[in-house]
């Protein structure tokens, strides 16, 4: 499966639950995202899942070799998203779920 192809198994995943937007539903920054409650939580990036998690996660799955921060072309790696590498093992549902966690905590 493509890395499109696997961004809309999640989004399909993800869409129909009470608070979650699809892509689509605004423009600019975030306009590939899935949101809980407005907020982004897993986004389709340059060909890569995008996820919002805490700081320390994401410094874990990075020294891990399972992606690298992600840069909204400012610059600058933000601290709490991660660009998951098209060849990490990692499952992608089970990191998006840790994303909406994460992001209804805040």
């Amino acid at each position: 499966m493509s890395p499109e192809e696997r961004f809309e198994a999640l989004v399909d995943e993800f869409t129909g639950r009470p608070g979650i937007t699809p892509p689509g539903a605004t423009g600019g920054f975030g306009r590939t995202a899935l949101r809980a409650q407005g907020r982004i939580f897993a986004m389709f990036v340059r060909g890569q899942l995008v996820l919002k998690l805490p700081k320390a996660r994401v410094d874990a799955l990075v020294e891990a070799g399972h992606g690298v921060r992600f840069d909204a072309n400012k610059g600058t790696p933000m601290k709490e998203w991660l660009a998951l590498a098209n060849d990490s093992p990692e499952p992608w549902p089970a990191l998006a779920e840790e994303a909406l966690e994460f992001v209804g905590k805040r």
